[in-house]
């Protein structure tokens, strides 16, 4: 089969085009917005306690779950970030894929069914349970906030490259003006929605997401005869590079870049069951059952959009060019728009940003109702008001952080814009993982771990992630770098995981067995069995 003469058969490329798209694209945005505005202010009549605001009333099935939590997970990076790093980088952009996917045998094995049966509201809810609570929801709270603030750098960087590429904008005052509208949007979906209208538009959006990658994937393997060693074979081609299909493009040219990639692998496989605005889902379903349930849902659901990405970045590599994608307003972020209007031209361009956009208003709602409800319920009602702040105070506090923390991810946006989206949240997946996950773990499953091993894993990982990535090569002293012209990066590789998990988990260790002061171990033995059987789960999460 020549698949170059059938390839011709797609009209070509061309990015000066895609200004005569303008009111077409911006006319199905405002669709979605309306569309999804009104199912939010539906959804917002429900909202008369604290679990309808942070939980949804805890009304929805396992599948419903399920559907939302791919919606939240398949976010702005799934799309935008892993097409472009597979069209560039290919077969190591795919490894971002496998890795997101695995993570969440991870979080079903490990936390899925425990932390619904423990929490309440929050991730801090389960690790202050039989710890002093005070303390250790400070640091869950803290670490909760810089999780959502680097995964809303991502999002926002990708609305930025987005739109940014649909409207022609390639000036740095018409990008901010963008992210400032998504931001702004986000703000409004979460302050009048709570949790129930950010579910139902991560639903909606999981639905077109995956039902546009199906007919985008269906679409070039047609191109290709169905045949995927002639779309790969095309794509090598395309690159002049036979390496696009072998390991090592990205990561193993050097030592120091084979030590990235573990490092990498790491904080992916191990962040998702960490990820508070993941696991905060996990208390939107009524009973353990569905939690489990919502979990096997979205790794079928995941799992099949994951497989859609490998077509549409080898697409994008063929049919459009490493090239074209670079030299695009919006850079490598642009692979999988680009591709839409190289098959479908305008209409389908429309349709596939009006859904990445949705993409990025639906996660970035789960995230500001994570850390607003983090704020809320951990410093707000249970430091600063020691338990005696109503439910209606609590929800108003709620309210107010969330128009703080879309603020700062609006100037965080602005200053991230540019950079990979899949890299900005691989970053976000390391902070979660150092910070959090070795306390969860810890907590549900060693009797002797002590709330100074809990605080010393949360701030040391914390710490630990957030300085090596401030002086890596992700800040400064490379091409790609967030501040260019500087050098101040003495750690030589990207992700810190490979050092601040590792650490953490020490730290949470060291930090128990030097602790003379034990906790409670009735309280322990409380929460080893309802983690276990969901006894006494039902009544401390409803009252």
């Amino acid at each position: 089969m020549n698949t170059n003469h059938i390839s011709t058969l797609v009209p070509a490329v061309n990015v000066a085009a895609l200004k005569d798209t303008t009111l077409l694209n911006m006319g199905i945005f405002a669709l979605f917005v309306a569309v999804t505005m009104v199912i939010v202010f539906r959804a917002s009549r429900n909202n008369k306690t604290a679990a309808d605001y942070y939980a949804a009333g805890r009304s929805f099935t396992g599948s419903q779950n399920g559907t939302a939590i791919a919606g939240d997970y398949l976010s702005a990076a799934s799309f935008l970030g892993i097409t472009g790093a597979i069209a560039i980088n290919g077969y190591d952009g795919f490894l971002y894929s496998i890795g997101f996917l695995v993570a969440w045998l991870v979080a079903l094995l490990l936390v899925a069914e425990l932390l619904r049966n423990t929490g309440k509201f929050t991730m801090a809810d389960v690790l202050s349970f039989r710890l002093r609570q005070r303390p250790v929801r400070i640091a869950a709270a803290l670490s909760t906030l810089a999780v959502c603030f680097f995964y809303l750098l991502a999002q926002m960087a990708g609305a930025g490259s987005l739109i940014s590429l649909l409207l022609g904008i390639s000036d740095w005052g018409g990008q901010a003006l963008v992210i400032i509208v998504v931001g702004a949007l986000m703000i409004m979906y979460v302050l009048i929605g709570g949790m129930k209208g950010t579910t139902w538009v991560q639903i909606i959006k999981a639905i077109l997401l995956i039902a546009g990658a199906a007919v985008m994937t269906a679409w070039v393997l047609a191109i290709y005869g169905f045949n995927l060693s002639n779309l790969l074979g095309s794509a090598a081609e395309a690159a002049n590079n036979p390496a696009v299909l072998n390991p090592g493009l990205q990561y193993g040219k050097t030592e120091t870049s084979k030590l990235d990639f573990m490092s990498l692998g790491l904080a992916l496989v191990l962040g998702t069951a960490a990820l508070p605005h993941v696991l905060m889902r996990f208390y939107t379903v009524p009973t353990a059952k569905e939690a489990r349930k919502s979990v096997v849902w979205s790794i079928w659901l995941i799992g099949l959009f994951y497989l859609f990405t490998l077509v549409l970045g080898y697409g994008a590599a063929a049919l459009v060019g490493a090239d074209t994608i670079k030299s695009a307003p919006g850079g490598v972020n642009s692979a999988a728009p680009l591709l839409a209007f190289h098959l479908g031209g305008p209409l389908l361009l429309g349709f596939i940003s009006a859904v990445a956009f949705a993409t990025i208003l639906a996660v970035v709602a789960g995230l500001t109702i994570t850390a607003a409800a983090s704020f809320a319920h951990d410093i707000y009602a249970n430091v600063i008001s020691k338990g005696k702040a109503d439910a209606t105070t609590e929800v108003k506090v709620a309210r107010r952080t969330v128009v703080v923390i879309g603020i700062l991810a609006i100037l965080g946006g602005i200053f991230a814009n540019g950079q990979n989206v899949a890299f900005l949240v691989a970053l976000a997946f390391a902070v979660a993982a150092s910070a959090n996950l070795p306390t969860i773990v810890y907590s549900l499953f060693w009797r002797r771990f002590t709330t100074q091993g809990a605080v010393w894993s949360m701030y040391g990982g914390l710490a630990s992630a957030i300085l090596l990535i401030t002086f890596s090569p992700v800040v400064s002293g490379a091409k790609t770098s967030m501040i260019q012209g500087a050098n101040f990066a003495f750690f030589p590789l990207s992700n810190p995981g490979i050092v601040s998990i590792p650490l953490a988990f020490l730290l949470g260790w060291l930090g128990t067995v030097l602790d003379k002061r034990l906790e409670d171990p009735a309280k322990q033995a409380e929460m080893e069995v309802r983690s276990l059987t969901g006894i006494g789960a039902e009544k401390a999460v409803d009252h």
